[in-house]
Parts: structure tokens; C-alpha cells; sequence
């Protein structure tokens, strides 16, 4: 999967920007105002380190699974009328030469071919475009509220909204939370960002941002562990949340779309062009062949 965190790489690591407005009270002083524990200096650093590398690695996630997304809405709604018309011409070129024929094979395979064209969709079909990996996809909320459909304009979006996504994903993120109160609010406000970057809308963006820079700021809990006993247990939950993200990604590069997007790791919507391309001359094909059928009978 492409790394896209490796675009930008220029986050604090010594500690949380102050309009990250939080330091994730995991790796500081305790609420007691007293410094660290002797000795945990280094276990505070691999704590950040990890968190700084799980926090990019979710944003490549994240980027890579609105990629997919955008480009199977994409690939619907541009080429769909395209693979229509190539099932309709597949079946006027069977029946042409069943009729030329006479034979009953030929004309069970235009039979089939026929019956190829409006096939009676299943469930998923019913709703395409309609539920992604997070829900109601914005199209559909946005049909549903009686407002203005905005179906994405690109598969990636550019890269002032890419930055402007990675850099808000490193201050608001849920992983840096430090209580359950805590990560629900980042959680909400991250569905937000990620429909706005989704729709590769950058004023959104700009928008949220300020949003989270004049909020509230978060409160870390009154300890109840020790302070080494607090990182060892963060270490432990980055590294099964990593495990997670790894599956995730694992399931998304092995998908139909993530395997086409591999094929362009540099430019997924010229990749989209091309297929259209290759489709246009498909039915240029056909429609000759149907041609010459149509004028030998």
C-alpha cells in the first residue's frame, strides 16, 4: 500500500503540539505535578515514538481505504453506462449470429447473453454508492437531507487537502486520548474529517482545524497505576491497535479496486482514464462486428 505518511514527516516527536490540546497525559507528569518516575524516561520515548509511528500508519490507512472508495464510486458511475453498452451490444452480436445460424448452441449462448444484460440485482448492487466502510455514504446523507449531492470529484484528493488531512489527523487523532469520554469526542469529530477528506474538500478542512484549535481542551485521568505501569499498558494497546490497522490494510490491498490501485500508485485517476479508454474502444469493436453481422443477414 502506498505509504502516504511519508510525504510528510515534520510532526513534533518530543511531544504534542499545543493545538493538539493534548500531550495524551500518558508519557508526562503525573496529575500530582510531580516529574516521572526515575527511570521511565526511555519508556516515555518509546511510548511517543509509538504513537507518532501508529498515528502515521493509520493516516496511510485512512488515505488508501478513501482512495478505494472514491475510486469504485467512480468507476461506477463513469464506466457503468460504458459496461452496459457492452453487454447490450454482446447480446445483439449472439442473436445475430444465432439467427444467421440456425444452431441451437449459438442460440443458448444468446439466450444467455440476453439474460446477462438485466440481471436481477442483488443487495449490493441495490445500495452501490449508497453505504461505504463508514455508513451512509456522503451522497446518500446528503440525498437523504434534501441537500445538494457532491459525489468526489477525483480519486485522490490534491495535495494541499492531503496535508491539511495529515496534519489535522495528528492533533485530533482518538489514539491519543487519554480517557473513554476523551476518545468518543475525538472519534465524532474525526468521522468529519474524514467525510471532508473524503469529498477532498480542503475548506472543510481549514474550517475543522480551527474548530479543534479553539475547543475544549482535554484533561488527562487521576492516575491510578503507577507511572511505568501506565506506559507499559499504552505500548500494549498501541501494538494490538496495530495489529488491527494491519488487517485492515491487509483487506484492502487484497480487494478487486486496491489491487487495481496498486497497478497506479502515482496517479489512480489516470488509471481510471485508461479503463475508460480501453472500454470506449470495446465498443467500437463490437458495434463493427454487429455491423457487418447486421449487413451479411
Amino acid at each position: 500500500m502506498r505509504q502516504e505518511a511519508d510525504q510528510d514527516t515534520d510532526q513534533d516527536t518530543t511531544g504534542r503540539d499545543a493545538a493538539g490540546q493534548d500531550t495524551a497525559g500518558e508519557a508526562g507528569p503525573d496529575a500530582t505535578g510531580a516529574g516521572p518516575e526515575p527511570g521511565t524516561e526511555r519508556l516515555e520515548r518509546a511510548v511517543r515514538a509509538a504513537e507518532d509511528a501508529l498515528i502515521e500508519f493509520e493516516i496511510a490507512v485512512e488515505t488508501f481505504r478513501v482512495e478505494v472508495e472514491n475510486f469504485s464510486r467512480l468507476h461506477h458511475q463513469r464506466l457503468g453506462p460504458m459496461y452496459a453498452r457492452l453487454d447490450e451490444l454482446d447480446a445483439q452480436i449472439a442473436e445475430a449470429v444465432a439467427a444467421h445460424s440456425g444452431d441451437p448452441d449459438d442460440a443458448r449462448r444468446a439466450a444467455q447473453a440476453r439474460a446477462a444484460v438485466m440481471p436481477m440485482p442483488g443487495v449490493e448492487e441495490l445500495f452501490h454508492g449508497w453505504i461505504d466502510s463508514t455508513g451512509l455514504s456522503p451522497e446518500a446523507q446528503a440525498m437523504l437531507n434534501e441537500q445538494p449531492v457532491k459525489p468526489p470529484s477525483r480519486v485522490r484528493p490534491d495535495e494541499e487537502t492531503r496535508k491539511a488531512y495529515r496534519e489535522l489527523v495528528r492533533k485530533a487523532h482518538p489514539d491519543l486520548a487519554a480517557d473513554d469520554a476523551e476518545r468518543k469526542r475525538r472519534e465524532d469529530f474525526m468521522v468529519r474529517v474524514n467525510h471532508a477528506y473524503a469529498r477532498g474538500d480542503a475548506g472543510m478542512l481549514r474550517d475543522l482545524a480551527e474548530e479543534w484549535r479553539t475547543g475544549p481542551a482535554a484533561r488527562g485521568p487521576e492516575p491510578e497505576l503507577s507511572h511505568g505501569e501506565v506506559l507499559y499498558a499504552r505500548l500494549e494497546w498501541l501494538a494490538d491497535r496495530k495489529e488491527q490497522l494491519v488487517a485492515v490494510a491487509r483487506k484492502l490491498e487484497d480487494s478487486a479496486i486496491g489491487a487495481m490501485l496498486r497497478m497506479a500508485p502515482d496517479d489512480p485517476d489516470r488509471l481510471l482514464e485508461e479503463i475508460g479508454e480501453k472500454l470506449l474502444t470495446d465498443v467500437s469493436e463490437r458495434e463493427r462486428r454487429l455491423a457487418e453481422l447486421t449487413a451479411a443477414g
